[in-house]
């Protein structure tokens, strides 16, 4: 199993996302590597307010990522775009949007084991797309000697073998530099600049021969080569190592281990020459897409932004061909626009640039129909979508409204706007309660969507809950008349029904029945009795609409004059109003079916948690193919759904998240109903 040439050098910019936890230092790392690579003059800081990453208002007030960041710089002659990617579950989709198309990714990771289950959700979407990653482990400046035990505390949350590029080293409980085990040297962290070689001597010689074993026999176990080297003793060639390590890291057979400070730039260096030499390129990624040769010009659209000034602009990668300013892209569904001006990016800096060429990523100005995850070509015939990451489900929503009503027009345009930019916002019209409803990812997530309407777009919004879809039933029938008599000279309004009403069974919905005999309501004016019943029971006596019920018309009269449609339908809405109060109205309220996926040590707490929200538990499973997490199972009022995701991310350390689906309407009463009805009428 030689490498037959896998281990070279690949060619072509390179495109590379930082991502992992929240709040491992990803932002910085960028900003460690813009300043080593000389994009920037000097390094800036997140509490400064000063880094490429994060240029937006709301990251920058909240001190955290909320949006993708690109930034594009080269280092000893070749190029590399940097996908800054945020870390929290609640702003992923920016990351799952851009894995597809690019050549690996450097998983930013502490050694914190409260967030495994974090680095474990991350680390199984690169697995499950076949996207080749190194981990950077950060802030080990800040770490304790535990360092060494890296890979016990890493492993699990990587299906992966993990292979320890380098081994940390110490003068007492501080860490001084490290030692590449691949290259066999020793280097010893400078402040701010390239690490210094010192001499391989003593105990640390001894460790580094341990260590560097340790990673050789991982190595060998999909080298039939190796594995004979080192069971006949022989030092393999250090070309030899390198080239399985390049060829091991593309195919995605281990998941190589670095580490360093990126607030200090440690370890900077080493992880840009690891990523120059060993990580794939644009012809590998390619391949691993599927992307059709050819000449036509193939780009994968990454991420969707409208600027203030510019309007829209997809950031996008070159995967085939080129693109440049006036060259026309088809989508699968449509044209897609025609280019206006292609951009290099260096965070919310932008610089016009010529033609991008096989492996750039760069932005392109006015492609108005194009979205998030579209597959785009010049050529003639279509492209097959190379990939598309669907956004996980809402998990919580707000009612929103604006505040003036000369904002209504405005606001619509703005949410569409948002939306376009982050497909895991979903916007709802409820026709029943007219509320304009945002649905998003987590509190953090709509808050942010919430500041960009004021700040952006000039959009002032009142929020709340909203409404939950109560309705009310009955519990016995009667017969009720319905009549309407008004006469005001000329033609009189005349319509007279009986109706009998009766419960049906729980979610029966609601049937009309025409039992006439003789006449005594002509034919024609039947279906507008229904109309009106069914227009009466929108609004039921405690407020909510009715459902489960009957009601046959069994009796009635007319007048040849006065009889029209319209006072039929009244004569039926009659009937309803005066009837319901008398069939003993009780309120139903909706109960969802609830699945919450958490880590293992995290599910009595769910457990509890559910109980506190009236929940139903009917049972909890391991999580098929997730060793160390649980699935639970409850069923759950609607009403108790509403926040459920701040609680669960709090007892999981963020990890843990939830679906649910509406399972069926049940009775509610005593003090809880009374204060919704009360409520109801209040707002009336």
């Amino acid at each position: 199993m030689a490498t037959n040439g896998n281990g070279t050098k690949a060619t072509g910019p390179r495109c590379i996302a930082l991502v992992g936890p929240f709040q491992s230092g990803k932002t910085t790392l960028l900003e460690a590597i813009l300043a080593r690579t000389g994009a920037v003059p000097r390094q800036g800081t997140i509490e400064a307010g000063n880094t490429v990453g994060d240029a937006s208002k709301e990251a920058r007030h909240h001190k955290m990522s909320v949006e993708l960041s690109v930034a594009t710089t080269s280092f000893m002659g070749d190029t590399f775009t940097f996908l800054d990617c945020p870390g929290s579950v609640e702003f992923v989709h920016d990351m799952r949007a851009v894995l597809p198309a690019i050549d690996v990714a450097v998983v930013v990771c502490e050694m914190d084991e409260k967030k495994i289950p974090q680095l474990q959700l991350i680390l199984r979407e690169l697995e499950d797309k076949k996207i080749p990653r190194i981990l950077f482990v950060n802030k080990i400046d800040k770490a304790d000697a535990g360092v060494h035990d890296v890979l016990r505390l890493l492993q699990p949350a990587s299906r992966t073998k993990l292979i320890l590029r380098q081994l940390p080293t110490f003068k007492g409980d501080i860490i001084t530099g490290f030692i590449d085990l691949a290259l066999e040297r020793a280097f010893v962290y400078k402040e701010c600049a390239a690490s210094e070689v010192i001499p391989l001597e003593g105990d640390v010689a001894d460790s580094e021969k341990t260590a560097r074993f340790s990673m050789l026999e991982t190595l060998a176990d999909h080298d039939d080569e190796l594995m004979e080297q080192l069971l006949e003793d022989i030092q393999p060639p250090r070309d030899k190592v390198f080239d399985d390590l390049t060829r091991e890291l593309r195919e995605g057979l281990v998941c190589p281990v670095l580490m360093g400070s990126a607030t200090r730039t440690n370890g900077v260096l080493r992880l840009l020459k690891a990523l120059r030499h060993e990580s794939p390129g644009i012809a590998e990624t390619t391949k691993r897409l599927g992307v059709k040769g050819g000449n036509d010009s193939v780009v994968y659209v990454l991420k969707t932004l409208n600027t203030a000034h510019g309007g829209k602009v997809s950031v996008a990668r070159v995967l085939g061909g080129q693109a440049a300013d006036g060259t026309t892209f088809l989508s699968s569904e449509d044209e897609a626009g025609r280019v206006a001006g292609v951009f290099k990016l260096v965070g919310a800096a932008t610089e016009k640039r010529g033609p991008a060429v096989l492996g750039e990523t760069v932005a392109l100005a006015k492609l108005d129909k194009a979205k998030t995850g579209d597959t785009l070509t010049a050529g003639k015939q279509v492209h097959a979508s190379l990939a598309k990451a669907e956004p996980h489900p809402p998990v919580l929503a707000i009612a929103i409204s604006a505040k003036e009503r000369k904002d209504d027009v405005k606001l619509g345009l703005a949410l569409n706007k948002l939306a376009e930019e982050d497909p895991s916002i979903n916007i709802v019209h409820n026709a029943e309660t007219h509320e304009v409803i945002l649905w998003g990812q987590g509190e953090m997530h709509l808050r942010v969507v919430t500041e960009r309407l004021a700040d952006r777009f000039g959009v002032a919004i009142e929020r709340r809950q909203p409404s939950v879809g109560y309705r009310e039933t009955i519990r016995q029938g009667v017969v009720q008349r319905g009549r309407h008599k008004k006469q005001s000279g000329g033609h009189g309004q005349y319509g007279d029904v009986v109706l009998d009403i009766k419960p049906m069974s729980r979610g029966a919905g609601f049937s009309f029945e025409d039992k006439i005999t003789g006449g005594v309501v002509p034919r024609n004016y039947i279906p507008s009795v229904e109309e009106g019943v069914v227009d009466a029971l929108k609004h039921g006596p405690l407020g909510f609409p009715v459902v489960d019920l009957h009601v046959a018309l069994v009796d009635g009269s007319y007048h040849t004059v006065d009889s029209s449609d319209m006072a039929f339908q009244t004569a039926g809405r009659i009937g309803i109003h005066d009837g319901l109060p008398q069939c003993q109205p009780v309120l139903l309220e909706p109960i969802d079916l609830v699945e919450i996926v958490c880590p293992t040590e995290a599910t009595a707490k769910i457990n509890a948690l559910l109980s506190g929200r009236r929940g139903q538990i009917l049972g909890f499973d391991t999580r098929d193919g997730w060793e160390g997490w649980d699935v639970v199972r409850a069923k759950m009022p609607e009403s108790e759904i509403g926040d459920l995701i701040v609680e669960v991310r709090s007892a999981t350390a963020g990890a843990g998240t939830f679906t649910f689906k509406f399972d069926h309407m049940a009775e509610l009463t005593g003090r809880t109903a009374d204060q919704i009805v009360a409520a109801r009428r209040a707002a009336e």
